[in-house]
């Protein structure tokens, strides 16, 4: 009999946590899991799932006005979204989605605790006033959105809330220039807010490719977004109509509400880290080696709270490692080149590798770019452009960075990733017959470098 009451706790029952939990379970050892908000973690309640739900229903304006080019008899201009009728059906989504995750921890026998866990010592950790110890542990508690602290910042909302926002402002504004910011900035001016988003840097997606990030601009402000770059916000008042946002020193804009959308931290506050000597870096987050362990040999973490790559199919590889390793006796790490990613933005993202710029560093490459208008608005009429680019390794003509923004984009780059997993090159693209009509044959029938 075990000295411990489990062979593996988990803190943290989001994606990486559950799929750790539930394998480990699989494979013969005494899990127990502890969260104190709702099980499923920022990927299912507070992020890309309700999120993507939005996506889709502030999407529909469009819709309906490129279905009377298609012949169909519809009045746009009297359509109007039942914000809180969409927000009712996402919520009770959410509810399905976590009776499901409780159904997972339980059918593979792993025990859910309900409460806040804090390390005690290297084998004991405190739940909700509960002594638990274990053989091993695991810290999956994710991230939370990060804010400056200026003044006035206790009236803004932050991802969490906006997704539960019950009644629709007229004016808005979004400070931050990441994915997040650009998804919700597409999602309340598709539901017909009108938009501000505010960025410090000179344009948006810091990190995505420079064609990426110029191209998505171009479009969001043909939407009506009002993207204002180079502006540092100072203050936030709150007035008897809504917020003043004081920027560069002096400026005032009126709005009736403002988020926040500046980055996300690692979430190790309060954990008991620091007495155990736990390592982290100078994002506080938690320092761990090539198998997830930290510098206390028997506590391991993984996913956002490792902030290492801050996708929730990262999280949920990592867990299936970290089990595999320490109860079925194969370890094994996370590959994490080319990893495929989205940005549900209007039009979205889909892109796989390196950027251009990433690309030049390590040595001579060939790039290829298409822009054109998705057949689709051949016949509505819509101003929005597609665009396509890969780049290619002269030395060895594999395709090493692919990015698309259009319609459809992220389903067409999760099947390229998988080519570019097993080391397509540019040939093996030339060689593939293209389905047509599609947007993804371009990629297939590129032939004309770009640079």
């Amino acid at each position: 009999m075990s000295q411990y009451d489990y062979d593996l706790f988990v803190i943290g029952a989001g994606s990486g946590g559950v799929r750790a939990a539930r394998m480990s379970a699989g494979f013969g050892a005494r899990v127990g899991v502890c969260e104190d908000m709702r099980v499923g973690g920022t990927c299912v309640m507070r992020g890309c799932v309700p999120k993507k739900l939005l996506v889709y229903g502030a999407h529909f304006h469009e819709e309906i006005e490129d279905a009377q080019a298609y012949g169909w008899s519809v009045d746009a201009r009297s359509a109007t979204i039942d914000w809180p009728r969409l927000i009712a059906k996402k919520d009770a989504e959410l509810h399905r989605l976590e009776g499901v995750y409780h159904s997972i921890l339980s059918n593979a026998g792993v025990e859910l605790i309900n409460g806040r866990g804090t390390l005690v010592d290297a084998h004991t950790i405190d739940v909700a006033g509960k002594t638990i110890t274990a053989d091993k542990i695991l810290i999956a508690t994710g991230g939370w959105p990060s804010m400056p602290k200026i003044p006035g910042i206790e009236h803004v909302i932050t991802s969490n809330e906006a997704l539960d926002i019950k009644d629709l402002p007229q004016r808005m504004i979004i400070v931050g220039g990441g994915y997040i910011a650009v998804e919700f900035a597409g999602v309340f001016n598709g539901a017909g807010v009108e938009v501000t988003e505010i960025i410090r840097a000179p344009n948006i997606l810091r990190g995505f490719d420079e064609d990426v990030r110029n191209h998505l601009r171009t479009e969001m402000e043909k939407k009506g977004i009002s993207i204002r770059t180079e502006t540092v916000v100072d203050s936030i008042a709150k007035t008897a109509n809504g917020y003043t946002v004081t920027a560069n020193g002096g400026e005032a804009l009126e709005t009736d509400l403002v988020m926040y959308a500046t980055g996300r931290t690692p979430k190790t506050e309060n954990l008991g880290l620091e007495n155990l000597g736990i390592e982290l870096d100078r994002a506080r987050a938690i320092v761990v080696d090539d198998h997830y362990q930290t510098s206390v040999d028997n506590i391991y973490a993984i996913g956002d709270v490792t902030n290492r790559v801050n996708l929730t199919p990262v999280a949920l590889a990592e867990g299936m490692a970290l089990a595999n390793k320490l109860f079925n006796n194969t370890p094994r790490s996370v590959d994490y080149d080319f990893i495929p990613s989205a940005v549900f933005s209007h039009p979205p993202i889909g892109s796989v590798g390196f950027t251009e710029d990433q690309a030049r560093e390590k040595g001579p490459i060939d790039v290829y770019v298409s822009t054109f208008k998705p057949m689709k608005h051949t016949l509505s009429g819509r101003d929005e452009k597609g665009l396509m680019k890969l780049i290619v390794e002269q030395k060895t003509d594999r395709v090493i960075g692919l990015h698309l923004v259009g319609p459809d984009t992220p389903e067409i780059a999760q099947g390229f990733a998988v080519a570019m997993k097993a080391g397509a090159t540019k040939a093996h693209f030339d060689s593939t017959v293209g389905i047509h009509p599609t947007a993804a044959e371009e990629l297939v029938t590129m032939r004309e470098k770009t640079r």
